[in-house]
């Protein structure tokens, strides 16, 4: 498995901490966006020094094998953090599934990046990694990642009820999956 792919407009690649101050403006950016569909965030999650301590640590379970953030980069601003997909709770055995995460800058949206990114990601997942099944849960009321999701061919299983805090209250969220066939 590599740590750096691209497709034809991005780059899409593992980081360790040394990005820590290009991730965190990517957060800064748009942190109103993000911090309404996530949990609330840690009282020291908007410095450098937290980043970099989370960065290296999924560097380490990326090398373990245990998760996979791809971070993503445009070809014409190759300095420039503009998302990040995941893939988390990697499980092998009879299941060999994972959950994907995704959030793209707001200046991008609407573009087709997010989906180009996505795309590849899933290419790893079930090429390089060898996964069966791929699981994706948003808000009911995020149309943009429903329509995402649909695009990409994720079928909608159903509501799970209270499935995560968001900004301190149990939420219901949608789960989708995608299956390697």
């Amino acid at each position: 498995m590599n740590f750096s792919y691209e497709t034809k407009r991005l780059r899409i690649r593992v980081l360790n901490g040394t990005f820590a101050g290009q991730a965190l403006r990517f957060y800064k950016e748009d942190r109103e966006l993000f911090e309404s569909c996530e949990p609330l965030r840690v009282p020291n999650f908007y410095t450098e020094n937290f980043h970099r301590y989370l960065m290296n640590y999924e560097y380490n379970q990326i090398i373990k094998g245990m998760m996979m953030r791809y971070w993503v980069f445009p070809k014409m601003e190759p300095g420039r953090i503009i998302g990040t997909v995941s893939l988390r709770n990697i499980m092998y055995g009879s299941y060999n599934k994972c959950e994907i995460g995704y959030k793209l800058s707001s200046a991008y949206h609407g573009k087709g990046y997010a989906s180009e990114a996505i795309r590849r990601v899933i290419w790893i997942a079930f090429t390089e990694l060898n996964l069966h099944r791929i699981e994706a849960c948003c808000l009911p009321e995020n149309h943009a990642s429903i329509r995402l999701l649909e695009a990409l061919n994720f079928q909608l299983e159903g509501r799970m009820r209270q499935y995560t805090q968001i900004q301190g209250q149990y939420r219901d969220h949608l789960l989708f999956s995608l299956l390697r066939s």
